[in-house]
């Protein structure tokens, strides 16, 4: 693209300074100019930088120079995304997740206009009370064809399937425990940081319940966040099944109970909160075991062999893969396309390569270990 035909996007030049989490004062220094000169390029739709500062503009950010002349588009907005732990998650770590959120969905965007990524297949739901939570959990087990007394042992997988994008954002998602956002598809990005697996699976499932129960839903409110919880708590350990499984004694089992770790992937804590919710132990019992859990130092973090293994992304990766040896299309190419460097994208743990693979012929998905991703050579 030319940058002679377009007026210079401030928005854009935002979009980038806060997806690094730059300040304004932060990037002028870099670039040796004031604090004012940044705000006025990035508010005053006269302003346009001279082409050595755009040059400089572009190189600090890992863009393209092209990249500031075209409008956003499918800004991610914080009044549409479900942080978890919102309270406690510091506005300027929001704002930068929000940059990777915009930039991130245009990626997706991209991909979908090469090939057909599954389906997305979520089941609203309206929510009054706690028992519809459990049924909603429910019900998105049998729509999505996982039993109702199995584990599910791949939570990432599962929400694959039914049409969500799981990603991380590397620098944000250290900070932030999960968040979601809905559009025409769903984006699930979750804490690759965290230690625990089964803490992961079940953010994954709050997540989940988000985007089944509040998607068109006001978000931040405590008892929506309450909600997820209960239904992660459903929908991993589903209720039928775990009345069932649960050691009836008068003192806790300790075995049994990270026995039921081990089969459903959760948290020994969530497997204590599910069992109370249920009315399988007393409150006595539920305050007693949580003392127990503190001194032995399992809130900090579970014995590892007792954790679930860990549970990469596909879609993106088979997508990418996909692309490369029957279109050509490295990671470069498209970042190309979007006006941006490798470095941006290695943000959501996607590597660059510079292997070119072509082939021209149908192609087949039947290896992949997501069969419903399409793409049609020409």
């Amino acid at each position: 693209m030319s940058s002679d035909k377009y007026l210079f996007q401030g928005a854009r030049l935002h979009l980038a300074r806060t997806f690094h989490g730059l300040t304004l004062a932060e990037l002028g220094e870099r670039v040796s100019v004031s604090r004012q000169y940044i705000q006025r390029l990035e508010s005053d739709p006269d302003a346009s930088p001279s082409k050595e500062m755009l040059d400089a503009l572009a190189e600090i950010l890992s863009v393209k120079p092209s990249f500031f002349f075209e409008p956003v588009v499918g800004e991610v907005r914080e009044e549409e995304c479900h942080f978890r732990k919102l309270q406690t998650t510091p506005l300027n770590m929001r704002v930068r997740a929000l940059s990777y959120g915009t930039i991130f969905y245009a990626l997706v965007s991209h991909l979908e206009q090469k090939l057909e990524l599954p389906k997305v297949n979520i089941p609203l739901v309206q929510i009054k009370n706690r028992e519809d939570v459990e049924q909603a959990a429910e019900r998105s087990r049998r729509v999505w064809g996982l039993h109702l007394d199995a584990p599910i042992h791949n939570m990432t997988r599962t929400l694959e399937r039914a049409g969500c994008v799981v990603t991380t954002f590397k620098g944000v998602s250290e900070e932030i425990d999960a968040f979601s956002y809905f559009r025409a598809r769903p984006i699930i990005v979750r804490n690759t940081a965290k230690k625990s697996t089964s803490r992961l699976r079940f953010d994954l499932a709050h997540e989940c319940g988000h985007l089944l129960m509040h998607s068109n839903l006001e978000v931040g409110d405590f008892a929506l966040e309450d909600q997820a919880n209960q239904f992660a708590s459903a929908f991993l350990l589903p209720r039928i099944a775990f009345v069932k499984e649960f050691p009836k004694t008068e003192r806790l089992d300790w075995i049994k109970v990270f026995q039921l770790k081990k089969r459903w992937g959760v948290s020994i804590q969530a497997i204590i909160k599910r069992a109370y919710d249920l009315g399988l132990i007393t409150a006595v019992q539920y305050r007693n075991a949580y003392v127990y859990i503190s001194r032995k130092g399992w809130k900090r973090g579970e014995p590892p062999k007792t954790e679930p293994a860990s549970e990469p992304v596909e879609i993106l990766p088979t997508a990418l893969d996909l692309l490369k040896q029957h279109r050509g299309l490295t990671v470069s190419d498209i970042a190309r396309e979007l006006h941006l460097n490798c470095a941006i994208l290695a943000k959501f743990d996607i590597p660059c390569s510079s292997s070119v693979v072509t082939k021209k012929h149908l192609l087949s998905v039947k290896d992949h270990p997501l069969k419903q991703i399409k793409i049609d050579i020409n």
